[in-house]
C-alpha cells in the first residue's frame, strides 16, 4: 500500500535540534527512530503528522551502559542490540529474554525498546520487564527534562505520558541489589512471528521477594502487586501457586479479539503464572522442576 500523505522531513544530527523543530510544530510532529509500527499507522491512515523528525542521526541516543550501579538505555538502542549485549545478558536477563520474543529478526533489527513503549499497544513485550526492572522513562522538551516511572507511563491503549514538544531520550533502570532469577513467557502463534495473546514476566530474589507483571491481558501491561503481596516471604510451592492463581483475575482484564478469547486468555494467564513462577525459581536455585516444560519451556 502507498503512502498518500504528504509531510515534511527533517533528519538533525542534534537533539537540541530536533527539540527545536518538535517546539515549533507541536502536535503536529511526529518522532521517528525505528519506525516499525510508525510506517504501519501511516499507511493505514491512522497517523498525518504534517513534519516528521528523525532523530536516527542523534548519536547520543545510541548509548547503552551500566555504570554506577544504573543501566541506561538510549532511545535508539534496537532490541537486536539489547539481544547481543553482554550487559543485558549478565544483569538485566528479563530484558533479553522479552527481547528475543519480539517479532522477526529483521523487525528487531530496526525496532527499539523506546519506540515499543511509546507505541504502547497492550501486547508489547517490553513492558513486563521494564515493569518489573521498575525503570524509569527519560523524557526532554525545549523547556527541560523530566522522568517518569513505567508504572506510570502506560496512561491506556496506545496512550502514554508524554506531553507535547517531548521526545523520550532514554531508559534508566536500577541495578536489582539481590540475586534473583527470572523468566519472560509469551502465548503466541506456535509457528511464525505474532504479538502476544498473553505474556507474563517474573522476577524471584534469594530473598523470597517477587515482581510479576503481565501483557496483553488489559488495556495497559500491568505490576500484579496483590499477587507479590501474596508470595513475599513464601517459599513457592503447590498450595501457594494455588492460591495466587485465584488472584489473577483481580488482576488482569483480558478480552476477546482476533487471537484469543477472554476466557482462554484467563486460563491461559494462571497457567503462564504458575510456568513463569516455577522457571524463575530454577534460574535462582539450580533445581529443574518438570511442570514448566509444557508452556515456555
Amino acid at each position: 500500500m502507498a503512502i498518500a500523505h504528504k509531510f515534511e522531513y527533517v533528519k538533525p544530527s542534534k537533539l537540541d535540534e530536533a527539540l527545536e523543530v518538535l517546539s515549533k510544530f507541536g502536535a503536529e510532529a511526529s518522532v521517528l527512530a525505528g519506525g516499525t509500527d510508525f510506517a504501519v499507522r501511516l499507511k493505514e491512515h491512522n497517523n498525518a503528522p504534517k513534519m516528521l523528525v528523525d532523530i536516527k542521526g542523534i548519536n547520543e541516543l545510541k548509548t547503552l551502559k551500566l555504570e554506577n550501579g544504573t543501566l541506561k538505555i538510549g532511545a535508539l538502542v534496537t532490541f537486536s542490540e539489547l539481544i547481543a549485549s553482554e550487559i543485558i545478558k549478565q544483569n538485566f536477563p528479563l530484558i533479553h529474554e522479552a527481547s528475543t520474543t519480539v517479532a522477526s529478526i529483521g523487525t528487531r533489527n530496526r525496532a527499539t525498546i523506546v519506540g515499543n513503549i511509546c507505541s504502547a499497544v497492550p501486547s508489547l513485550d517490553s513492558g513486563p520487564a521494564l515493569l518489573v526492572y521498575e525503570a524509569d522513562v527519560l523524557l526532554k522538551s525545549k523547556s527541560g527534562e523530566r522522568k517518569v516511572s513505567i508504572k506510570d507511563w502506560f496512561t491506556g491503549p496506545k496512550r502514554t505520558a508524554i506531553a507535547v514538544g517531548e521526545i523520550v531520550v532514554g531508559l534508566e533502570i536500577k541495578l536489582p541489589s539481590d540475586k534473583n532469577g527470572t523468566s519472560y513467557i509469551k502465548l503466541g502463534r506456535y509457528r511464525g512471528e505474532d504479538l502476544a495473546q498473553a505474556g507474563i514476566g517474573v522476577m524471584v530474589t534469594d530473598k523470597k521477594q517477587y515482581k510479576i507483571a503481565f501483557c496483553a491481558l488489559g488495556p495497559v501491561p500491568v505490576r500484579a502487586k496483590i499477587i507479590e503481596d501474596l508470595l513475599n516471604g513464601k517459599e513457592i510451592d503447590d498450595k501457594i501457586i494455588a492460591e495466587a492463581k485465584l488472584l489473577v483475575d483481580k488482576v488482569i482484564s483480558p478480552i476477546t479479539d482476533i487471537r484469543s478469547s477472554k476466557e482462554y486468555r484467563m486460563h491461559i494467564a494462571k497457567v503462564m503464572l504458575e510456568r513463569g513462577l516455577l522457571k524463575a525459581k530454577e534460574r535462582i536455585t539450580g533445581v529443574y522442576h518438570e511442570k514448566h516444560d509444557i508452556l515456555g519451556g
